[in-house]
């Protein structure tokens, strides 16, 4: 099987963000998910396992963003609004009575901003190789 190598600065930087997120997501929450660590505040076991199996997903979409830029912004798009969804399911929660540490939320906010901007990101790479190709 060939891969092909990003040829833009943007693809490979939207790469190494996201391979990086996901392994600091893995090791943070697996830490976490096994007792090796207490984060000193009340965590939300389902949210720390999401984003524990979600880090999983982002070193996956950081290798399809490598292999193919179209295929990678859709799955980038795909992780954003999960992460999206995840966040205003913890917001409703709070809201709710749930408790929340401030931490999660502020993760959850930087989660979804990122994937966010990696969406946006490779937005501008397919749109400017469509356009170098035509």
């Amino acid at each position: 099987m060939v891969h092909a190598c990003p040829t833009s600065k943007l693809q490979r930087a939207s790469v190494l963000i996201a391979a990086l997120f996901g392994l600091a997501s893995v090791f943070a929450g697996g830490r976490v998910l096994l007792g090796l660590v207490d984060p000193g505040y009340v965590v939300l076991l389902p949210l720390v396992a999401f984003n524990t199996v979600m880090g999983i997903v982002y070193i996956a979409v950081a290798r399809r963003i490598r292999s193919d830029a179209g295929r990678g912004r859709a799955a980038a798009a795909g992780v954003a609004v999960l992460n999206l969804g995840v966040l205003v399911a913890v917001l409703g929660f709070a809201v709710a009575g749930g408790t929340v540490a401030s931490q999660s939320l502020a993760a959850m906010t930087l989660r979804t901003g990122v994937w966010g901007g990696i969406f946006l990101a490779l937005t501008y790479v397919v749109r400017r190789s469509g356009a170098a190709g035509a």
